[in-house]
């Protein structure tokens, strides 16, 4: 497993599939799929049962998770999905964009 350039919190866009150029803020990780789930991107419907929590049953709709391959880091200056470089600086690695310079952390 490689060391991911994707972040819970970071904004993302899809480079890939059905939603690609979409973009949207990560919601959670899967490190052990390669995968996340990013809001707005890739909602799949869910049948549902009847319950106390959902009296009437019936289909939701949710965010499935994406392959981390099919997503890329989003720069609001540079308008597009950058690829990223780690940097030491004062002792700790950071991400910046290799596009624009800025640091995404």
């Amino acid at each position: 497993m490689s060391i991911a350039r994707i972040k819970k919190g970071d904004t993302v866009i899809a480079v890939a599939g059905d939603d690609s150029g979409k973009t949207g803020k990560v919601l959670r990780v899967l490190p052990k799929k390669n995968m996340a789930v990013v809001q707005g991107l890739n909602i799949v419907k869910k049948s549902v049962r009847r319950s106390e929590t959902a009296p009437n049953g019936g289909f939701i709709e949710r965010e499935a998770p994406i392959h981390l391959s099919n997503l890329m880091p989003y720069d609001p200056e540079a308008k597009k999905g950058v690829r990223i470089s780690r940097v030491r600086e004062g002792g700790k690695l950071i991400r910046k964009s290799k596009a624009t310079g800025k640091v995404l952390d």
